[in-house]
């Protein structure tokens, strides 16, 4: 059976906004939009909702133009308070507002799926501001935990 991926905020960022364009990453894209029309590159709506704040007019286009890509919140919010409580330094101390990390561990976790995030662990960070970030709680859930890149080899693109 094929890899589902459960993309997180910070991948979308760094995919359209910062190292992959698609105007300079031309079959990235298309491999990418395969992988969208056979349902194996999800997010949550809560990632939808961070974007609209901190991705860019393109990214957010994109975002809009593949409503698919991102599921209701709803299909994982049992889950993802299961995560939210077990692991509560997951969350930023400072964040004023509910944040996508737990969403999309929690649908990695339900599509028995790959996390896709550009996060790093607590222990590589100088100064970390939580004890958790989304590769710890992959790590300690059993659930796999790559970044973009490791997405391109997974599904051995070459571009």
């Amino acid at each position: 059976m094929p890899d589902i991926y459960a993309v997180d905020t910070s991948s979308f960022m760094d995919w359209q906004d910062r190292y992959y364009p698609l105007d300079v990453f031309v079959s990235a894209g298309g491999k990418l939009e395969a992988l969208i029309q056979q349902a194996r590159f999800l997010a949550p709506k809560m990632v939808l909702e961070e974007l609209d704040v901190v991705g860019s007019s393109n990214l957010n286009a994109w975002a809009k133009k593949h409503a698919s890509v991102f599921i209701p919140n709803v299909m994982v919010l049992a889950e993802t308070l299961a995560i939210q409580s077990q692991f509560p330094g997951l969350r930023d101390p400072k964040a004023q507002y509910d944040e996508a990390d737990a969403y999309v561990i929690a649908l990695a976790k339900v599509k028995q799926g790959i996390v896709v995030t550009q996060e790093t662990p607590a222990a590589e960070k100088r100064k970390p501001v939580r004890s958790h970030y989304i590769p710890d709680v992959c790590r300690e859930l059993g659930i796999p935990c790559v970044s973009l890149l490791g997405l391109m080899r997974r599904e051995s693109w070459k571009i």
